[in-house]
């Protein structure tokens, strides 16, 4: 190692490349900040954090100033789904993954492309010391459709360190980013290295093999100019403040330095791998099929632990489905390859832990919870594998029985879609039996699946109308109704309805964050009033959601919220801190917010805990908390304090939340939170708090729902009413209970009586069908034909069989709540002459339009008709004949 402390030529563990990494930009005047959250939620365009530059969408689409002009640091990241949807390559190759590390800097507004690029070099050349003879760089080519020029500006200063020949033109596809449909874009710079042998080097140049998805010729690094805006009708303008963005993929970086051929050989993944190698007995590198097996769970395994650390628990619905999907197919990866019948992934956590604990601390403090979610998903998902496994089994039969060796596509796509029963592992068990699947019959119904999707979704964006220069500035703490100007707007269009986002410079609406709701109420413009349907935020910037614009939307307004609304919202949202407070107190430390929602209408708190909790904790929690509130705690609020201060202040903080240097933190007593929520001034306003349910969401997460003020009184009357009603019925009586218990008991000995009634009924009957025996070719032929329900026939037929143990041949036609009903039982000499009950009544059933059948000895059928209840009782008679 050089004496420079950033000349670091022998880097070799992936923690010291990602400390040399921060190392070198925090010389460059870069302020490091940790990882936002992998999980996003406050972001309606986005589930997962998928770049580095996700957590400053805003600072770049301008609604909030940069705190830093150069930052840089490691971001964890997801791609899954949407434009970045590599899942279904993860494992198969040796370079993509789901979760993966960003090592990103950024800079907005201060230095460019010159910078970016001779720092890049400096970096992976001086520093890590990899060979410049081995990297090219690729360079936006032009596109004179939009009138862009071929970014010369980059390839003269690659040509700095590169030769012309490694300077390489890129299409708009690969060197052309943009953040989406709308919004900040501009060229991008591509760093790629050459990983093969000097043998492999000198036969096939690697500038042949550059964006040619070659496993060893590989992007690393892509530094993105963003200097232009894209509109809604697809233009370009120029961008007021440039913007660097740079990213490179942490786990390929590992691979050029380690010197190795795939990402899964370094030391990331190798600990993980080698403990998957250990309990499944396989060995790394030996049988393909089970090294993609491995490659997949080391790879899901971070994601899915990351996930729930961030507080994203395995769901069917939305972020929480893609979880539950990823942590599937690693489960059914080493099901199908590796043996592992019982639940097996939550295992490899310490490994998990040791290896990435000390960068990510969050795994270790969640390593409990982690563990628990895991095991109960596998243990899940495994039993659903056996239940589609008989299905499959059952829709292989039915296609041999008409003559077919492939299954219906349609077949096949239920199987994925109702039961999450993996196509590949359905083509697997069909070769395995000599069968195949109509593969575009699957496919069309996939993507009709896809067309509801997408169209459910689709979402029309106009661009922004700036009517006033400015940010927005948040009244709302203080005041429900504010004078303001409109700064912006934009029109969008979802499902043929067309709505408005607007932007106020002062605004009192809360918008929806943190599990709160969003506010709603009124613009009050010249002509009257328009309805404020919600308020949200996109990219931190709050947007009010409304039907129509004002006439003249250049012109002040009112904004005024729904005042009765946010009280019950407010009112929600401080008793969910008083309960997450009691919990504590009550069950433990070890509880911790997993998931909040706070509305106008009740309270959803979810939290850490491992087991149901008693009627007399729930009834402690509430006492504890209603005791409060009768308290009138007044609400203590810090605003804007340091969050070292905050901290001091023991505020409780959230696992998966991003805090900004400054926060808002609220306390009410001995509840102390980090929040940014709408709260109560004191805690009488709440009125009083009660919980309607506390249930299970996931293993060792619990959810309780409760409601507060004048819902509370509501539910009280309900009862009230309920308990009157109840009280009229048993003539007023003072004791309700005695009552009841007294009624109760002496239905139980009517319900008795009525019991012992019937069995004497069935033995009088059994006895009187004995005497009344008839003898037709050596059967003993027993016929009744009345009321009689259809469990006591059975009983009967049963009694019957046990005194006539041969030649027995009983059939009863009897109607049950006025529905027909065949009864047959046999003894076990005539169903072994051939007999069977279930044949029998299936032939006569359709005399009663109905059907049934049973066991060859036993045999009922029910149907609609009682007026040819006799026909098919002598329909059964005759075959007994014939016999």
């Amino acid at each position: 190692m050089s004496n420079d402390k950033n000349r670091q030529i022998e880097v070799v563990s992936a923690k010291e490349i990602r400390e040399s990494f921060k190392r070198f930009f925090e010389s460059k005047e870069h302020q490091i900040v940790p990882s936002a959250p992998m999980v996003i939620k406050d972001d309606p365009t986005l589930m997962f954090t998928n770049a580095g530059m996700n957590q400053f969408k805003d600072v770049i689409l301008g609604n909030r100033p940069a705190k830093h002009k150069r930052i840089a640091d490691s971001q964890k990241c997801l791609r899954v789904s949407g434009k970045h949807n590599d899942l279904e390559e993860v494992g198969h190759d040796t370079y993509h993954h789901t979760m993966f590390e960003m090592l990103g800097n950024w800079s907005f507004g201060d230095y460019f492309k010159k910078e970016a690029i001779e720092w890049a070099w400096e970096y992976l050349v001086e520093v890590l010391g990899l060979d410049p003879n081995r990297l090219y760089a690729t360079v936006f080519e032009g596109s004179p459709a939009e009138n862009l020029e071929r970014d010369n500006e980059a390839a003269g200063l690659w040509a700095q360190f590169l030769p012309a020949t490694r300077i390489i033109n890129g299409n708009r596809k690969d060197n052309f980013w943009e953040m989406g449909d709308t919004g900040p874009c501009g060229p991008c710079s591509e760093i790629h290295i050459d990983l093969r042998s000097d043998a492999e080097r000198a036969v096939v140049d690697g500038l042949t093999l550059v964006n040619r998805s070659h496993p060893q010729v590989i992007e690393i690094w892509n530094l993105v100019f963003m200097q232009y805006n894209r509109k809604a009708d697809g233009s370009l303008e120029g961008l007021p403040a440039k913007v660097i963005d740079t990213g490179m993929g942490f786990e390929r970086l590992c691979m050029a330095i380690q010197g190795k051929t795939s990402n899964y050989d370094t030391d990331v993944f190798q600990p993980v791998i080698k403990e998957i190698a250990r309990m499944s007995g396989a060995e790394y590198g030996k049988d393909a099929q089970k090294d993609i097996a491995m490659r997949v769970i080391a790879d899901h395994i971070r994601t899915i632990a990351f996930s729930i650390t961030d507080g994203q628990l395995p769901s069917n619905a939305k972020a929480g489905y893609v979880i539950r999907r990823i942590l599937r197919r690693a489960v059914r990866y080493g099901y199908t390859f590796l043996g592992q019948k019982q639940a097996f992934m939550h295992k490899l956590l310490p490994v998990l832990i040791e290896s990435m604990g000390d960068a990510y601390p969050e795994l270790a403090a969640q390593q409990v919870l982690i563990g628990k979610v895991m095991k109960e998903e596998e243990e899940t998902f495994l039993r659903t594998l056996e239940t589609g496994i008989r299905l499959l089994d059952k829709t292989m039969a039915d296609a041999r029985a008409a003559g077919k060796n492939e299954i219906a596509g349609e077949d096949a796509f239920i199987l994925y879609d109702t039961f999450g029963f993996p196509l590949d592992l359905t083509e697997l068990i069909l070769r395995e039996n000599k069968m195949t699947v109509n593969l575009a019959a699957f496919d069309a119904e996939m993507q009709k699946q896809k067309e509801r999707a997408r169209n459910a979704a689709a979402v029309e964006t106009g661009d922004w109308v700036t009517l006033k220069e400015g940010n927005p500035e948040f009244v709302g703490y203080d005041d429900v109704c504010a004078e303001a100007s409109i700064l912006r707007y934009r029109r969008v269009k979802q499902k043929n309805k067309t709505l408005y986002q607007i932007v106020l410079d002062r605004n009192p609406f809360y918008a929806e964050s943190g599990g709160q709701v969003g506010d709603v109420g009124w613009l009050v413009a010249e002509e009257g009033q328009i309805n404020v349907l919600d308020t949200k935020k996109e990219n931190n910037l709050p947007m009010l959601i409304t039907d129509r614009l004002p006439a003249r939307p250049e012109l002040p307004v009112e904004a005024k919220v729904d005042v009765e609304k946010r009280a019950a919202s407010a009112a929600n949202h401080s008793a969910t801190h008083l309960l997450d407070a009691a919990l504590r107190e009550v069950l433990g430390t070890h509880v911790e917010q997993k998931g909040s929602l706070v509305s106008p209408d009740g309270l959803r708190f979810d939290f850490s805990h491992y087991q149901k909790m008693t009627d007399e904790e729930i009834r402690q929690v509430e006492h504890r908390v209603n005791a409060r509130i009768r308290q009138n705690i007044d609400r203590i609020e810090y605003r804007n304090i340091p969050i070292a201060q905050a901290k001091e202040l023991g505020a409780i903080a959230l696992f998966g939340e991003k805090y900004g240097d400054e926060v808002r933190v609220i306390q009410f007593g001995p509840s102390i939170e980090f929040c940014g929520g709408i709260h109560v001034k004191a805690t009488g306003s709440i009125g009083m708090m009660k919980i309607v349910s506390e249930s299970s969401i996931a293993a060792g997460v619990r959810r309780i729902e409760a409601i507060t003020g004048a819902k509370v009184e509501d539910m009280l009357d309900t009862i009230r009413d309920t308990v009157a009603d109840l009280r009229s019925l048993f003539n007023q009586a003072p004791d309700l209970e005695i009552a009841v218990r007294k009624h109760i008991e002496e239905n139980a000995e009517l319900k008795k009586q009525v019991e012992d009634f019937v069995k004497e009924k069935q033995t009088m009957l059994k006895d009187k069908l004995l005497k009344n025996i008839q003898e037709i070719n050596g059967i003993k032929l027993i016929k009744y034909q009345g009321s009689m329900p259809a469990e006591a026939m059975k009983n009967i037929a049963f009694q019957l069989r046990g005194e006539i143990t041969e030649n027995l041949f009983f059939v009863a036609g009897t109607i049950d709540a006025s529905k027909p009903l065949l009864t047959v039982m046999l003894s076990d000499n005539l169903v072994a002459g051939g007999l069977n009950a279930g044949q029998l009544v299936r032939q006569a059933a359709k005399l009663i339009q109905g059907g049934g059948g049973g066991q060859p000895h036993f045999a009922t059928a029910g149907g609609k008709d009682a007026n040819n209840l006799s026909a098919a009782v002598d329909t059964i008679i005759e075959s007994a004949k014939q016999h």
